[in-house]
């Protein structure tokens, strides 16, 4: 038969698990603890009539422990689920707790009020927007960056033996192999077909590169051949004026006009300044009047 002065003496003088002792006082950790301090009335264990509230997941149930029970344990506790409302929720309690001691229902009551003021406030910090402080694993980032870099190591390792050994396969130091693994054969014949797309691709790149040029060649002839067309333009009128002009005279002219071309374009090919173009001296002998008429072009 259960005796609570017994356990209460066995608990208090000599050992108990639940018991907190600090500075300022002696707490209880027993989740059944209506008050959360250390004493003969407040104890679970010590009390076989005993009441308390308890939260689970943000629903309020009401926790009762009675004698007649105290041969099960799986059924010591009675719980009955308290509403959201706060009013009624203390009806609840009152017409459960209608015969039990005072000083029970008061710290009950009392229990609830106090987990009702912090739900409100748990509700209300959830809807703020708060920073949230997080702590850097500073061993797990040292840890990946020295798996990194042993494993960049690892791999320039691997492509200098790669790059070795293809290079010994193609001079022939092995002979033939006959093992060799397709994959690996299969990356080499398309890395030099990459190689000669590349060579072919740079060869188009230089063939098409821009070039310029002198263009005035063709305007200097174009330019020629509109002063030999107004010279002819000019002896045709001075035919119609004057009754006809001599032919051995242009014909000399004529001679001239392409001396001097030839000579602008010489001095041209050899790096010479532009030449200003020089003035045609034309004279014209009449058979008649024997007098000489000079044109300047």
């Amino acid at each position: 038969m259960q005796h609570d002065e017994v356990i209460w003496q066995v608990i208090r003088h000599k050992h108990c698990s639940f018991m907190s002792k600090i500075e300022t006082g002696i707490f209880c950790r027993n989740p059944y603890n209506v008050t959360g301090i250390c004493n003969r009335s407040s104890c679970p264990l010590a009390n076989s009539r005993y009441a308390t509230i308890r939260d689970h997941d943000g629903v309020f149930y009401l926790y009762m422990k009675t004698i007649e029970r105290a041969h099960m344990p799986n059924k010591l506790w009675e719980r009955v689920k308290l509403p959201v409302n706060y009013e009624k929720a203390l009806g609840i309690i009152d017409k459960h707790l209608m015969y039990w001691p005072k000083f029970l229902v008061h710290k009950t009551k009392q229990r609830l009020t106090k987990m009702t003021q912090m739900r409100i406030r748990m509700r209300k910090l959830a809807l703020k927007t708060r920073e949230k402080i997080m702590t850097i694993p500073r061993k797990e980032i040292k840890r990946e960056a020295r798996r990194e870099e042993k494993a960049e190591k690892a791999a320039v390792l691997d492509k200098s033996i790669e790059k070795e050994l293809l290079s010994r396969l193609k001079e022939g130091v092995y002979g033939d192999i006959y093992n060799y693994p397709f994959d690996k054969f299969q990356k080499l014949i398309e890395g030099e077909e990459m190689e000669v797309d590349t060579e072919r691709e740079q060869e188009d790149e230089e063939e098409a590169e821009i070039e310029y040029v002198e263009g005035y060649d063709e305007l200097e002839e174009e330019d020629d051949i509109e002063d030999l067309g107004g010279i002819a333009m000019d002896h045709s009128l001075a035919d119609d004026d004057n009754g006809g002009i001599d032919e051995e005279a242009v014909a000399v002219a004529c001679k001239r006009e392409r001396k001097e071309s030839d000579s602008r374009k010489f001095g041209k090919d050899r790096g010479v300044a532009k030449l200003k173009k020089q003035r045609v001296l034309i004279e014209v002998e009449h058979e008649d009047t024997r007098d000489r008429q000079k044109a300047v072009y």
